[in-house]
């Protein structure tokens, strides 16, 4: 682990970058305990205090746990994929919001995406994955189903879509793309958009990826995309009539 700080930066940032490091090359073992705070703050020759602080970046990134007792101690972390997703998906709607990403942008890395993962999912689809999707069907077909609910349908429907493919690196990535850029693109959507044909574009992905039918997969992914992508630009166009000051031709994800 390096140790040499440099004066003219934040003493808990370098340490903590030096922490991570070590951990990322596995000099420190997943689920292996860290040095004690003394002992941390005599190798960088810093306060406690400084060490802690380091600790705290660190934690908050998940990179290691604390423990208290006789037995505790700070621990590297085993971080799940389910803790990875969570944080990609919220990094990835801040990115979102706070960067005004256009809806077609959107859009097209969404659905980009998204077909990496049909080919897959009908080859390697279980009873159960098919299970999740149909029940999210089930909800979606329910005509008292609150917009709300129905978005969030949308979201879980998309979600076991991916997870069929039963990649845990594509559907940590994808994450993002479904949790984070759906609920948006249903913001700007779902006053326009007809449940029906929601639901039967669902239906029939649903019946080509339980049938293995990969090339109906994705011509209906391509449908689908085409219209949301229709509905959005129509929602910039009602947009820039009512309010011609603002008409840029793409609406921002905000």
């Amino acid at each position: 682990m390096k140790t040499k700080l440099v004066s003219e930066k934040d003493y808990s940032i370098q340490i903590a970058h030096a922490i991570k490091e070590s951990i990322v090359s596995g000099h420190l073992p997943v689920d292996g305990r860290l040095p004690s705070e003394s002992d941390l703050a005599a190798k960088f020759d810093v306060s406690r205090s400084t060490v802690r602080e380091a600790l705290k970046r660190l934690a908050a990134q998940n990179l290691i746990r604390t423990q208290r007792g006789a037995s505790g101690g700070a621990f590297v972390n085993r971080i799940s994929f389910a803790q990875a997703q969570e944080q990609l998906a919220t990094t990835a709607t801040l990115l979102l919001t706070m960067n005004e990403i256009d809806f077609e942008t959107a859009c097209e890395s969404r659905f980009t995406l998204e077909h990496a993962c049909l080919a897959l999912a009908c080859a390697r689809r279980t009873d159960a994955d098919l299970a999740t999707m149909k029940l999210e069907l089930e909800k979606q077909s329910d005509p008292l189903l609150s917009d709300e609910s129905f978005c969030a349908s949308d979201v879980g429907f998309h979600r076991a879509l991916v997870d069929a493919a039963h990649n845990p690196i594509l559907s940590w990535q994808l994450a993002a793309s479904v949790e984070a850029m759906q609920p948006l693109m249903n913001m700007i959507t779902y006053t326009g958009r007809s449940r029906a044909r929601i639901l039967d574009l669902h239906g029939t992905l649903y019946a080509a990826i339980r049938t293995e039918d990969a090339v109906k997969a994705k011509t209906t992914m391509d449908d689908l995309a085409s219209y949301i992508l229709d509905l959005g630009r129509k929602f910039v166009l009602g947009r820039a009539t009512a309010s011609p000051r603002n008409s840029g031709g793409r609406s921002q994800m905000t």
